[in-house]
């Protein structure tokens, strides 16, 4: 217990199980992208339950943001695993996913097996202008909050030109900009000054269990032996699973690729879910065929009417590739679909907990806050610019569903104009907004 001013006293320390009982309710809560997440997670954890200081919540939520992956998810396990060691972050970073990826398999299934009854093609014909709209509205949000500088503003619009008219491989783009945000701390250091990314929040509200004056806990403390352990399991288990799935299908097939795929998607995540979606795009739908473009954009959709992390989309992914691929045969294309989702969301988050219990226990021991370096400031800057591309990408099909010549969609440009003037101009939430053109969609496919 700590004792403060007015008498305020720490409140009990909660136990595993009370913990466990918190993130199974946010895993079915956590609505709002990244954003919304983390302002539940800090209305719940610093203000009401006063589990975690102010200042050692935004420490490991700083940690979280300089890391590849979904920072939210990501914060939900260091907080798990600082209060109760390792079973602590497993059980918050499962649960921040698990009622998502079962959720998803659901509508995925309902979505492949009944997506052309009308009823369910209208409400998805209202949804896909409502997703360009959020799309925009990212980069615009995202842009405001990266672009402080020519160079930076300069960086975005090469990006732009790099994807939209060289077709360049995402992973090209991202170590080109974070060499350009190295080239320009060099000579230009005013220039990539990174702002801060979250504001220091609420005013104090009395003592938490883990203060800010609260020793690091043992097991918290780094040490190079549990580094080297943790890496080695982590290592461990993603080649266990990869292995085999390389044993059983070989490397070729279809699970096997989407492994090896979405181990690579996990690490360039930097700027969240809609940056890295040009990427499964590029991979799922042109490369490998998995998906077509116009279900990319009904995965999206589905994906913001979710809860959990926005990037829960590659499960939709893996569902659909499955589904499709008939990789059990065609009996069996719900068991196929499953599977694929469940292996995708696998390596897909894997490595954010390996992340996190490696480098939690040295950013603990600093106690210091950490800045964006100016090359993740660069890349931040291409993030940028690659969504704008993504954006007019969801624009083209759903205003042109039939290609060019085949007429233009002015019901879908109506209703992605007041999904975008809801957004921009009056601020309503994501999840609203998508059950309203839902619903809009689906009086127009009845009015037809």
């Amino acid at each position: 217990m700590h004792s403060a001013p007015g008498n305020f006293t720490a409140p009990a320390a909660p136990t595993f199980w009370q913990s466990f009982a918190y993130w199974l309710r946010l895993g079915f809560i956590s609505f709002g992208g990244p954003a919304g997440q983390i302002a539940i997670m800090h209305e719940d954890l610093v203000v009401k339950r006063r589990w975690i200081s102010e200042q050692r919540f935004l420490h490991a939520l700083n940690y979280c943001m300089v890391l590849p992956g979904p920072e939210a998810q990501q914060l939900a396990t260091y907080i798990g695993w600082l209060m109760h060691r390792t079973r602590g972050g497993l059980v918050a970073g499962v649960l921040f996913v698990l009622p998502s990826l079962f959720i998803l398999i659901g509508l995925s299934w309902v979505y492949m097996a009944f997506g052309h009854v009308p009823a369910v093609a209208g409400v998805l014909l209202g949804i896909k202008p409502a997703v360009t709209a959020i799309v925009l509205a990212a980069a615009w949000r995202i842009g405001q909050r990266a672009l402080k500088s020519h160079w930076l503003r300069a960086i975005a619009a090469l990006a732009f030109v790099a994807i939209f008219a060289l077709n360049l491989p995402f992973p090209v783009i991202v170590l080109a900009a974070g060499f350009a945000g190295y080239l320009g701390k060099l000579f230009a250091p005013q220039q990539f000054a990174a702002g801060s990314t979250h504001a220091a929040g609420a005013a104090a509200v009395g003592p938490a269990v883990i203060d800010d004056d609260t020793p690091t806990p043992a097991h918290a403390i780094f040490s190079w032996a549990r580094f080297a352990r943790v890496l080695g399991l982590g290592f461990g288990l993603w080649l266990a699973v990869m292995a085999g799935l390389m044993l059983r299908y070989g490397w070729d097939t279809t699970l096997t690729q989407m492994a090896w795929f979405f181990t690579k998607a996990a690490l360039l995540t930097f700027g969240g879910a809609y940056a890295v979606l040009p990427y499964v795009y590029q991979g799922a739908v042109e490369h490998f065929g998995w998906l077509s473009p116009a279900q990319m954009i009904d995965g999206l959709a589905l994906g913001e009417t979710t809860p959990g992390p926005l990037i829960m989309v590659v499960s939709f992914v893996g569902f659909v590739g499955g589904w499709t691929q008939a990789i059990f045969g065609s009996e069996s294309r719900l068991l196929a679909g499953a599977v694929a989702a469940s292996v995708v969301t696998y390596f897909t988050f894997l490595p954010s907990f390996i992340f996190i219990f490696l480098g939690a226990p040295f950013i603990e021991s600093t106690h210091g806050n950490l800045k964006f370096t100016a090359p993740l400031t660069g890349i931040t800057a291409a993030v940028v610019g690659v969504i704008v591309n993504l954006a007019l990408f969801f624009a083209y099909h759903v205003l042109w569903p039939q290609g060019w010549g085949g007429g233009f969609a002015w019901p879908s440009l109506a209703i992605g104009f007041a999904a975008a003037v809801a957004l921009f101009r009056f601020k309503v939430g994501v999840i609203r907004i998508v059950l309203a053109c839902g619903l809009a969609g689906f009086a127009l496919q009845w009015l037809q």
